[in-house]
């Protein structure tokens, strides 16, 4: 049987799915605090983490670290750039049959996939082939 949500998550799980974009969990709890529904930060933390189990929040690590979060809405694919770190949405999946492939093969449910590829976006390789800093 699945445990009820507590109050914060579903105040974090409406939040996601209104901003329909990644977050980040300190950026959650300003958020809220801002709309004047305060929650501690380790409560956000501990709700990210349990609706993450559930598999209605998805978490997106980018190079430098920091955590992302959003609504389980649809999978996430992305070309990051190491040197300014801008990420650029790719909208292709070549993954979709494997993870059907391992659904099957394994009895594993997927609850998300995520795609990403890691390397020099074109200004910054202008710039490093120039020498000059890029932003």
């Amino acid at each position: 049987m699945k445990a009820e949500r507590t109050r914060s998550q579903e105040r974090i799980l409406k939040l996601l799915k209104s901003l329909n974009k990644a977050i980040s969990a300190q950026d959650i709890y300003v958020e809220l605090r801002n709309r004047n529904q305060s929650v501690g930060l380790a409560t956000v933390y501990r709700a990210l983490e349990a609706l993450k189990l559930e598999g209605v929040v998805q978490v997106r690590t980018l190079a430098s670290g920091e955590s992302l979060y959003s609504s389980v809405q649809q999978d996430k694919h992305h070309l990051t750039c190491l040197q300014c770190g801008r990420s650029i949405a790719i909208n292709q999946c070549p993954v979709h049959d494997l993870e059907t492939q391992l659904h099957q093969a394994h009895q594993f449910k997927i609850f998300y996939h995520t795609l990403e590829f890691f390397g020099l976006c074109n200004q910054c390789q202008m710039a490093q082939a120039t020498g000059v800093g890029a932003e």
